[in-house]
């Protein structure tokens, strides 16, 4: 019997020597607990965000020499671990010393290579190149060690054999991440490695952040694989969080073990640094260790966890212990109020409200209540006086370039209206948080995102944008789930939960008399969703090649019938080419300048889709069955 530990380790970007001391300290729990083996995620020492902090030699040769000394310390027990591993004598394509995802076995205090490896460790066959993905910027494949040796990489591909002593040998498949997740590669290292070798059990180390959905597709994908090939299989992944600079990623860790049905035997708990032990039968194939399953949780709670544990982590590495919330008396400032007050203790959290003449008694109450119910400070800051201060400055501006012509400044209502979401961040917020001690939130959801209904270095400023990956109806779900579940009182008020979301930054915006924002939430969340969460993302011909057909709601999952929303294909057109001009238009300029996102979904904005400011484009089939469907 074999006594794995599976060290789902919550990883440190960039911290090569607090990895290895957590990693020291998992081994001497995985001696005492008597395991033979410890497993740890990839790129455990280095972490996996780093960015161009892979251009530093000096950061490469420290992550190295860590790596040596866990060689050191496997002397009773097997360590295997993810590190960068560097050929000082070959050249990636940028010309630098070429660097390797690397699998490290260590057993006796030395490394054992897979069979064929001309290296003693395992190098990652498949890098991602997609979403928040950009291996092939740093590291080198082993399918191009292959090339370059004149060979296929199948002969490369090979196992790990682990000597047991007593117990004889146990061959080893070391994978590592997307090395299992071969769906669209032509190369399928588990299948290769099964065909080739008798493989007792594979190991796959990761470092996977969490996306909604990603674990039972693992799942699924692991089960079907693992039962076609009639092998067993453990998958480690890390905790914590790490970034790409726009995006925040959590990782959940979920570290699994699979039997060679494809059943699973054991699944870590989520978002939790453990070590857990598992039982493998070399003999039978199958885990002897009693079986733990989580209930896959529902979407929402999936969404409170992740952001829960994202923001907690994030705060504690930014060293941030006080925040500043702009509170409306709407629905996103008042789920952001009650999530960071899921972290903070409340005398670290103040809420201010930042009344003009368009703002009712109704938000400005429910904004009251709501920092009551949180028990936090609250403080009310009028901003009329700055804002018609700011409208005499613009009307009394005049010439002072005598050979220059004249100027004019038209101040319109959407420039007032601009006037105030600024004055309310850029002056408000940004000094509050200064005098308070801490940081303001940028309280945006995923539509305004998509769309640009936001104020530039207004309402689009902060330090984080929390609730910035989540739709309108997501932003609803989870102000009841923490009032129902997190809570367990009414702490969003439920006239929050009522009213009609509205900016309230004009006569034309009176939430009283259920005017608000532009967006018709139920049918725009899920045709923005369209454009950028779906692997294939559809334009404007492709929405009005669906409507035409009348399938357009089933190919969106929206709850509402479009032609309830629009009478006319005229009005439809309409609405569909305005948001299509913000999205791919000047949506993208704010968006880029917009505050680090806090990624769960399948495409966040930030570097997971990578934009350009570019002229919204239409094609010549969506000219063409425009012109017919209006002609009909």
């Amino acid at each position: 019997m074999l006594t794995i530990g599976l060290a789902q380790i919550d990883i440190h970007a960039g911290n090569p020597r607090y990895n290895t001391e957590t990693m020291k300290q998992q081994i001497r729990r995985a001696e005492d607990a008597g395991c033979d083996v410890i497993i740890f995620p990839e790129l455990t020492i280095p972490g996996y965000f780093i960015g161009d902090v892979w251009e530093q030699a000096d950061f490469i040769a420290d992550a190295i020499a860590c790596g040596e000394e866990i060689r050191q310390a496997a002397d009773t027990i097997t360590v295997i671990f993810g590190n960068v591993a560097m050929d000082p004598h070959r050249r990636q394509k940028d010309g630098r010393p070429r660097k390797y995802n690397a699998l490290f076995i260590a057993q006796n205090r030395r490394f054992i290579g897979p069979e064929n490896s001309p290296y003693p460790y395992y190098i990652k066959t498949l890098l991602p190149n997609y979403r928040e993905f950009s291996d092939t910027r740093y590291f080198t494949s082993l399918t191009e060690v292959a090339a370059e040796q004149h060979t296929d990489p199948t002969a490369l591909l090979s196992p790990v054999t682990l000597s047991l002593g007593a117990a004889g040998n146990l061959c080893l498949g070391p994978l590592i991440c997307e090395d299992s997740w071969d769906d669209s590669y032509p190369l399928k290292p588990m299948e290769t490695l099964a065909a080739q070798y008798p493989i007792d059990l594979f190991i796959n180390i990761s470092a996977s952040p969490f996306t909604l959905g990603k674990n039972r597709r693992r799942h699924r994908l692991f089960s079907k694989t693992l039962k076609k090939l009639h092998c067993p299989a453990v998958y480690v992944n890390c905790t914590g969080i790490q970034n790409n600079g726009k995006n925040i990623y959590t990782f959940d860790g979920s570290s699994s073990a699979y039997n060679k049905d494809g059943s699973l035997a054991y699944e870590g708990t989520a978002f939790a640094e453990e070590l857990a032990i598992v039982r493998y039968n070399e003999t039978t194939r199958h885990f002897a260790t009693p079986q733990q399953n989580h209930q896959p949780p529902t979407e929402i709670a999936s969404i409170y966890t992740a952001l829960h544990y994202g923001l907690t982590s994030f705060l504690a590495a930014s060293g941030l212990q006080k925040v500043v919330i702009g509170v409306s008396g709407g629905i996103d400032s008042a789920v952001n109020a009650a999530l960071y007050a899921t972290v903070l203790p409340p005398e670290n959290l103040l809420l201010v409200n930042m009344p003009t003449r368009y703002n009712s008694e109704t938000t400005r109450s429910l904004a009251k209540k709501t920092a009551l119910n949180l028990n936090c400070p609250y403080a009310v800051i009028p901003v009329e006086d700055s804002v018609l201060l700011t409208e005499q400055q613009l009307q009394q501006v005049t010439n002072r370039q005598p050979r220059a012509a004249r100027a004019p400044l038209t101040i319109t209502q959407a420039v007032l209206e601009n006037v105030q979401a600024r004055d309310r961040s850029s002056r408000i917020l940004a000094a509050v948080a200064a005098a308070f001690g801490g940081v303001f939130t940028c309280n945006a959801n995923k539509a305004e995102l998509s769309v640009g209904y936001a104020t530039l270095y207004g309402d689009s400023a902060g330090f984080l944008a929390l609730t910035g990956d989540l739709w309108k109806h997501q932003i609803y779900d989870l102000a009841r789930y923490l009032n129902d579940h997190v809570f367990k009182r009414e702490v969003i008020p439920q006239g929050t939960l009522d009213i009609v979301p509205s900016a309230e930054l004009s006569a034309h915006q009176k939430v009283d008399e259920g005017r608000g924002d532009p967006l018709i939430y139920p049918y725009h969340d899920y045709l923005l969703a369209a454009f950028i969460e779906f692997w294939q993302r559809p334009t404007p011909a492709t929405i009005l090649r669906r409507y035409a057909a009348g399938t357009l709601e089933a190919y969106l999952g929206c709850p509402v019938q479009i032609r309830d929303i629009f009478p006319t294909t005229a009005a439809f057109i309409a609405d569909l080419e305005k948001w299509w001009n913000l999205f791919a238009g000047f949506a993208v300029a704010k968006r880029i300048q917009s505050p680090p996102i806090l990624a769960l979904s399948r495409r966040a904005y930030g570097y997971d889709l990578r934009e350009s400011q570019l002229t919204p484009y239409y094609s010549q089939e969506y000219k063409e069955l425009k012109k017919q469907l209006l002609q009909s």
